[in-house]
């Protein structure tokens, strides 16, 4: 004896993002438009002759580019201490 089973497949075309993902998009954005923010200050700053510099223990962070990987990797921690460092430099 074969059963045959009716699948309902339900699809909806051209519905809007799931609710969480509009905020996500807007979060990654904010955070990659800050990191490009970062780099192109801080060549403006050492390019002034005013570089951006932090240095705790054997870390040393001083050029656009590696305030960039920075921000890029621990956005959350980066740009305030380059916020910090920039306001110093001043």
């Amino acid at each position: 004896m074969t059963r045959c089973h009716d699948v309902v497949v339900s699809a909806q075309v051209g519905t809007a993002a799931p609710a969480g993902f509009v905020p996500v998009v807007v979060i990654l954005l904010v955070v990659l438009a800050s990191d490009v923010w970062v780099y192109l200050d801080a060549a403006r700053q050492r390019d002034a002759g005013e570089p951006v510099v932090l240095v705790v223990g054997n870390l040393r962070i001083e050029t656009p580019e590696a305030w960039l990987l920075a921000c890029l990797i621990l956005w959350i921690v980066a740009l305030p201490l380059y916020l910090t460092g920039r306001r110093r430099s001043r």
